[in-house]
């Protein structure tokens, strides 16, 4: 123990608070359809995903590994730059977040702890083929994938079920939502907690309490789906109302259908050891549930900005984790305190915006999108 110095464990802190925005932020993936369907009720709901997410954590190791010693180069990385990168995470996430756009979480982590390790230690700290194959190309073939095996599954269960009473098919797929939905959950902690332990795991390394290629010892697996299920518990409503309503109206057949894709592909990812976005995986699935109900309306809008949400999660978290890194590096410790408190401020900023226009357990149904306003409109005021 005699390694965990202050600043180690500043940053332990801080990725165990990434894994808490990483739980709320991701919430939707596993309830969304669930909570649309009215499978779940919206707290039962939480409840249920938060402690598999917990249960998931202690399933699987590989991806921790694949961020702890495979995305960047252990020997040149130092606390400071892991910091600076899970800032640029979170605030990224808490961005999001705000704006109800189902962004991912782990793009928004490789992309803070890319932009920092690239400041703080040069291009050559960065794996940049393991970046390519563990992070971008299964960032553009898991939702294809999950989206294509939603829409397949969706389609036979209406084929499979037309001369069936309705109420009888919405009873019986509500059920298996109750399953099919608590695997997602499971899935997630499985492949989601794990880049925590990663992150975690990289920082003992740099620091020297662990040696290189070690995998995440049982207290950090344990504090890190801790984490991630507290996070869980707390619902992340305004991202559960866009992918449940948002993107196109969810019935209980295809909201099954979804979880079942997403579910298969998560875990797959999660033993190969790819470090996917679930987020991505449950909107393909979703998306492709959608087309797959007799090509049902999907709102195409909300899902063009969540694919630009996406394509600017690694580039964006990328240049506040290298703005935080240089702080830290030439600042050191007043550096890193001048990041904490200006990222500590920024998201107490957010979270006071959010309350302008909350969304909660008990309003998460009402409409299709969320609207964020932070000014007033310009007719305010005009009328007597």
């Amino acid at each position: 123990m005699d390694h965990i110095t202050l600043l180690v464990a500043v940053v332990i802190v801080t990725a165990l608070a990434f894994d808490f925005t990483n739980g709320f932020h991701d919430t939707a993936n596993a309830m969304a359809t669930s909570i649309a369907t009215g499978a779940l009720g919206p707290r039962t709901a939480v409840l249920v995903s938060g402690a598999l997410n917990v249960v998931g954590a202690f399933l699987s190791t590989e991806v921790a590994k694949t961020i702890s010693g495979g995305i960047v180069d252990d020997s040149l990385v130092s606390p400071g730059m892991i910091f600076a990168g899970l800032v640029g995470a979170i605030l990224w996430n808490l961005v999001t977040w705000l704006a109800g756009l189902p962004s991912s979480s782990s793009h928004a982590l490789f992309g803070g702890l890319t932009g920092a390790v690239w400041v703080g230690a040069g291009s050559h700290g960065v794996h940049f083929d393991k970046v390519v194959e563990k992070v971008l190309i299964p960032a553009v073939a898991s939702p294809v994938v999950a989206g294509l095996a939603a829409l397949i599954a969706t389609y036979l269960a209406y084929r499979l079920t037309q001369r069936a009473r309705k109420d009888s098919v919405t009873k019986g797929f509500r059920l298996g939502q109750i399953a099919s939905a608590s695997l997602v959950s499971l899935a997630h902690g499985t492949n989601d907690a794990q880049k925590t332990m990663g992150v975690i795991t990289l920082t003992l390394i740099s620091a020297g309490a662990l040696g290189h290629d070690a995998g995440p010892p049982a207290w950090v697996i344990g504090s890190a789906g801790l984490a991630i299920g507290l996070g869980t518990y707390i619902g992340g409503w305004r991202i559960i109302r866009t992918m449940g309503k948002g993107l196109t109206e969810i019935q209980s057949p295809q909201g099954f259908a979804a979880e079942t894709a997403s579910t298969t592909v998560i875990l797959t990812s999660a033993h190969l050891g790819f470090a996917l976005s679930t987020t991505q995986v449950a909107s393909g699935s979703i998306l492709g549930a959608g087309l797959g109900r007799r090509l049902a309306e999907v709102r195409w809008g909300v899902a063009g900005r969540m694919v630009v949400a996406w394509l600017i999660t690694l580039p964006a978290a990328a240049v506040v984790g290298g703005l935080a890194a240089s702080v830290v590096t030439h600042g050191g410790d007043i550096g890193t305190i001048v990041v904490a408190l200006v990222g500590a401020a920024l998201a107490a900023g957010i979270v006071v915006i959010s309350r302008r226009n909350p969304v909660h357990a008990g309003n998460v149904n009402d409409h299709h999108e969320v609207n964020v306003r932070t000014t007033a409109p310009a007719h305010v005021g005009t009328a007597a």
